[in-house]
C-alpha cells in the first residue's frame, strides 16, 4: 500500500468516526479554525479564482503534498491574471 493509499484510508476513518460526509463536508473543506466549509466562500467567486482559494484552503488536508496544492492554486491565479489581461481595455 502507497503511503497516499494509506493517508486517504486515515482520513476516511477519521471522517467515519467524527461523523463527516466525504461527498457533502469532506473533512479537507471543512477543518478550517474558523468553522466555515471552504464553499461557503467559493461560491460566491468565479470558477478559476475559487479554485486557487479551494487549492490553498486545503493544502496538506487531503494528501501529503501541500506544494503540489499551492503550485494548483498558482496556475489558477496566473490563469485568472491572464483572463483579466485580456479583456482589460
Amino acid at each position: 500500500m502507497s503511503q497516499t493509499d494509506c493517508m486517504t484510508d486515515v482520513r476516511q476513518l477519521a471522517d467515519a468516526l467524527i461523523g463527516c460526509d466525504p461527498v457533502n463536508h469532506p473533512s479537507h473543506y471543512n477543518s478550517h479554525p474558523s468553522g466555515i466549509e471552504c464553499i461557503q466562500i467559493t461560491a460566491h467567486m468565479n470558477f478559476t479564482l475559487g479554485n486557487a482559494v479551494k487549492y490553498i484552503w486545503r493544502a496538506g488536508l487531503k494528501s501529503d503534498a501541500p506544494i503540489t496544492d499551492l503550485e494548483k492554486a498558482r496556475w489558477y491565479i496566473e490563469r485568472e491574471i491572464a483572463r483579466l489581461k485580456a479583456v482589460k481595455p
